[in-house]
């Protein structure tokens, strides 16, 4: 890996409210990665620039990652993770050229994309910080724990079979969709155990992440954070452990480096969300997971998923309030 030094980030004024009409800003987490997700972006003036930057503070090669490597190349923790911040950074840098976000938002990993466009962390040290993330959860896997998605059912029995059958839960999604981690065996018992009108669904990852089988990987990752001067946001920033906006950039880093270990509250943050009235959302490449759980608990909301530089300018729109 090669090493790049910290350029720090410039101090900058809180921001704790939202500008009225602006769409929310989001930013997808690990799971959304594709094979080719980076090609339609290659283009954007400076892209591959950027990237190589990137590249080198993450030590991954992300062009070829997000271009010619196949799904199972991009599948590792260590290398989806740098690949799916790059992405949504390289997209969000140019949206933010002319617009302001209501909010900013990102789902697990994503939460260091949001951060970054929120301006408490330079692009190459955020990369630097997820590579090492991503290399400390992998190390925290021990091939026989993972993750399965609960699909419907009553919230109450759905909590009760997870407790029941000695699962946590990893990912609270709203809009009827919980991710709960543990040993295989206990992912597998709550399949022939599923709550009425209930889907249960293995996904493929390779641990039980945001669980406290990933405690072993947050004091690698607050060593690596060590030294990095966290700006105050400038957008507003809501935090993925309660929802809350958070507007000092040391209390952002420190809830980044706990969150590998501790549960995703991406309900919390929908009802911020909401309560504050923001019209619309927007989530960037690769995009599609976080438009489908916004069109389903707000159904009225204008939700727009980025999957190619044709979105750009309805995007814009709609963080320019329009």
């Amino acid at each position: 890996m090669v090493e790049v030094p910290v350029r720090r980030a410039a101090p900058a004024r809180a921001a704790a409210s939202a500008p009225p009409g602006a769409a929310a800003l989001l930013a997808p987490g690990q799971g959304a990665q594709r094979p080719g997700q980076l090609a339609p972006w290659l283009e954007l003036p400076g892209a591959r620039e950027q990237l190589g930057e990137l590249s080198e503070a993450a030590g991954v090669d992300l062009v070829a990652a997000g271009t010619t490597w196949s799904a199972e190349q991009i599948l590792p923790t260590q290398v989806a993770q740098p690949l799916l911040v790059a992405t949504s950074l390289l997209v969000g840098r140019e949206l933010l050229r002319d617009g302001a976000p209501g909010f900013l938002a990102g789902h697990s990993v994503g939460e260091w994309t949001a951060a970054a466009l929120a301006g408490v962390l330079d692009d190459a040290s955020a990369l630097r910080l997820v590579a090492a993330r991503g290399r400390a959860m992998a190390a925290c896997c021990d091939g026989r724990s993972g993750m399965s998605v609960v699909l419907g059912g009553e919230a109450g029995e759905v909590l009760d079979a997870v407790a029941r059958n000695g699962l946590l839960a990893a990912n609270h999604n709203g809009a009827g969709q919980l991710v709960v981690g543990g040993p295989d065996e206990a992912l597998r018992a709550l399949e022939e155990d599923r709550p009425a009108g209930s889907l249960v669904r293995r996904l493929p990852v390779a641990g039980a992440f945001h669980t406290p089988a990933m405690a072993g990987a947050v004091p690698v990752l607050r060593a690596a954070a060590d030294g990095v001067l966290a700006a105050d946001p400038v957008h507003p920033l809501l935090s993925n452990a309660d929802g809350a906006v958070v507007t000092t950039g040391p209390e952002v880093l420190r809830r980044l480096v706990a969150q590998v270990a501790g549960p995703v509250r991406w309900d919390l943050c929908t009802a911020a969300m909401t309560r504050a009235g923001t019209p619309a959302f927007v989530e960037l490449p690769p995009a599609g997971a976080l438009s489908g759980l916004v069109r389903r608990a707000l159904p009225r909301a204008r939700v727009l998923a980025v999957r190619g530089p044709e979105d750009l300018p309805a995007a814009a729109q709609l963080l320019g309030g329009s």
